[in-house]
């Protein structure tokens, strides 16, 4: 089956796909986002940063942490230290790759738990 050749495209093959590639889904997966508010008495310091990091990297996804208009990877200990995140200010988190869902399941999780620490 041949493209569409409405327009012809930057490399000059006279072809014009409907969308890109990354736009239909089926390669890159869905972006999902959440909106999270820290709820460990520390914030996002080092140790919590760390086990976000690690929960991050378990899945196929790209994982980005706004904050403030600040965005970070979210798989950098130093860039999450960054955002200086205190207890009680909200962070947003997308995440966007075949394991995107699951990723914020699991980083929701984390920090609903307050990352594991105790009071």
């Amino acid at each position: 089956m041949k493209p569409k050749a409405d327009k012809p495209d930057p490399a000059g093959n006279g072809l014009q796909f409907d969308k890109p590639i990354a736009a239909q889904g089926d390669l890159a997966g869905e972006t999902n986002e959440r909106r999270l508010e820290i709820c460990n008495k520390r914030g996002m310091h080092a140790r919590a940063s760390a086990k976000f990091v690690k929960c991050a990297e378990q899945f196929d996804a790209e994982v980005v942490v706004i904050k403030d208009g600040q965005a970070v990877a979210a798989t950098s200990i130093m860039g999450l230290m960054t955002l200086a995140a205190t207890p009680g200010s909200a962070i947003h988190i997308t995440a966007s790759g075949p394991d995107a869902t699951a990723a914020l399941n699991a980083l929701t999780a984390l920090v609903k738990s307050g990352f594991g620490e105790e009071d």
